[in-house]
């Protein structure tokens, strides 16, 4: 059983969305005692420039208006470091992820917080966390060559140090959504809690 949940929901439909209606069923099979949801269909500020040099100013030297740009981001890392299982809805969009959840990974993938530069390259700074993506596509087949969403999220997660990255995917919908959708929802009770 999962302690804490971070969920992130990224489709723009707050109704009939197949990523919300799967993570729903997937917290619920965890049960973890607390779950935090961080919704970005209602926006994610996109990193500027004051952004950027508030981020690689040190901390102790950072201005109050330095502080203030990236308190959102600061938030969404707290979030991340407390959970122990995240739970991400990534519909696909045109190929790839919704430019929410892109603007989110350029909040919260931040150097010497949640990965760090070292002699071999890249280390993620975020170990010993579990993450389960669902994918959800009208046409797109997860995993595919024309699938820049699955990967991409997958390596992201690497990236800041997450390995244990499960995939739900509820791919081609337009093709035929009672067998998808059926197949996903065996995939998320088959998910060792």
């Amino acid at each position: 059983m999962s302690k804490t949940v971070l969920r992130i929901d990224s489709s723009a439909r707050l109704q009939g969305s197949i990523t919300r209606k799967l993570a729903d069923q997937i917290i619920s099979q965890l049960a973890p005692a607390k779950t935090i949801t961080r919704d970005l269909a209602h926006g994610v500020p996109l990193i500027s420039e004051a952004w950027v040099n508030a981020n690689f100013t040190p901390a102790d030297q950072r201005t109050d208006a330095q502080k203030a740009e990236l308190a959102v981001s600061d938030e969404m890392v707290a979030e991340l470091k407390e959970a122990d299982t995240l739970v991400i809805g990534v519909p696909i969009y045109n190929f790839s992820v919704p430019a929410a959840l892109k603007a989110w990974i350029d909040q919260i993938a931040r150097a010497g917080i949640t990965f760090k530069y070292s002699e071999t390259g890249p280390k993620g700074l975020l170990e010993g966390k579990r993450a389960i993506v669902v994918v959800a596509s009208g046409g797109t087949k997860s995993g595919s060559d024309i699938d820049f969403a699955t990967d991409y999220i997958r390596h992201v997660m690497g990236f800041i140090g997450i390995e244990d990255v499960d995939v739900i995917a509820a791919d081609q919908m337009a093709l035929d959504p009672e067998a998808t959708l059926a197949g996903a929802e065996t995939a998320v009770r088959q998910l060792a809690a």
